[in-house]
C-alpha cells in the first residue's frame, strides 16, 4: 500500500489502520523525520518528497512496488489549503502550490499508479477530496476548486478504469480536526468535527465495498456513504453522449 500525506492527520491515522490488518504500508510525505518515525511505529518504508513534483509520484511508486513485490491499494491524500480568497487577489505562487498539492498531485497518483495495479491484476486508488468537492465554501474559493476538480476526475477515471478490475473512488469529509485545521480550531465553536479515525473508517468502508467512481461523504455522527449525484438533463431526444477514445 501507499499513501501520500502520510505522516500525520487523516494519512497517518489510515496508515496505522490498515498496518494493522497486514498491510505493508510505504509513506510519502515532504516531512522526511515525520514520515521515518510513523515508518519505524509501523515497520513501514518512508518516502520523502513533494507529491507537486511531477518526477516524483512516478518514482516511489516504483520504489514501492520495488520493494513490496506488488501494488494493490494507492491513497492519495496529500493536501493544503488556499490562505488566500482568490476572488479580490491572487498570489499566484501559492496558487499554484495549491493546485500542484491538492489536483496535480492527485493526477499524478493515478499514472503512477495504474501501471503498478495492472500488474498485479487490480486494486484501488481513493483520493481525499473533501466536502468543498461537493459543495461551494465560499470561505476558501480556490480549495473549493481544487476539490471539484478531484472529485470530477474520480469519477470519470473510475468509470475508465472499471473494466480492468482498477477502482477509483474519492472520500469527501466535512471538517477534520487535523493540523491542516489548527489555525481554525476556535472558530468552530460547538460545532461537531470528525476526528482522523472517522475518515479511516470511511476508507476501510470503500475498500470493503465501495464501487468504481464512487465518491464518499464523511459527516460527523452519520454512517460513510457514496453520494448520490443527480442526474444532468440531456439533449431533448437525445441519447448518452459517445464514450470517446483519445490516443495516448
Amino acid at each position: 500500500m501507499l499513501v501520500t500525506g502520510g505522516a500525520s492527520g487523516i494519512g497517518a491515522a489510515v496508515v496505522r489502520r490498515l498496518s494493522k490488518a497486514g498491510a505493508h504500508v510505504a509513506i510519502i510525505d515532504r516531512n522526511e523525520e515525520a514520515a521515518r518515525q510513523i515508518a519505524d511505529e509501523v515497520a513501514g518504508l518512508a518516502l520523502p518528497g513533494d507529491v507537486s513534483d511531477p518526477d516524483i509520484m512516478p518514482m516511489l511508486t516504483s520504489v514501492a512496488e520495488d520493494r513490496f513485490g506488488r501494488l494493490d491499494v494507492v491513497f492519495l491524500n496529500a493536501g493544503t489549503t488556499a490562505g488566500q480568497s482568490g476572488i479580490a487577489d491572487l498570489d499566484v505562487l501559492k496558487y499554484r502550490q495549491l493546485v500542484g498539492v491538492n489536483t496535480d498531485h492527485v493526477v499524478f497518483g493515478v499514472c503512477a499508479a495504474v501501471p503498478a495495479l495492472r500488474r498485479a491484476g487490480g486494486g484501488t486508488i481513493i483520493a481525499t477530496a473533501s466536502l468543498a468537492g461537493l459543495i461551494p465554501m465560499a470561505g476558501d474559493t480556490l480549495y473549493t476548486l481544487t476539490k471539484h476538480a478531484v472529485v470530477g476526475y474520480v469519477r470519470a477515471a473510475g468509470e475508465a478504469l472499471a473494466e480492468e478490475g482498477i477502482r477509483v473512488c474519492a472520500v469527501c469529509p466535512g471538517f477534520v480536526d487535523t493540523p491542516l485545521t489548527a489555525d481554525l480550531r476556535d472558530q468552530f465553536g460547538d460545532f461537531p468535527m470528525l476526528v482522523a479515525e472517522d475518515v479511516a473508517d470511511a476508507v476501510d468502508a470503500i475498500l470493503d465495498r465501495g464501487e468504481p467512481g464512487e465518491v464518499w461523504y464523511v459527516q460527523p455522527g452519520r454512517e460513510p456513504g457514496p453520494y448520490g449525484f443527480r442526474g444532468v438533463p440531456g439533449p431533448k431526444g437525445g441519447t448518452r453522449p459517445p464514450a470517446l477514445k483519445w490516443n495516448d
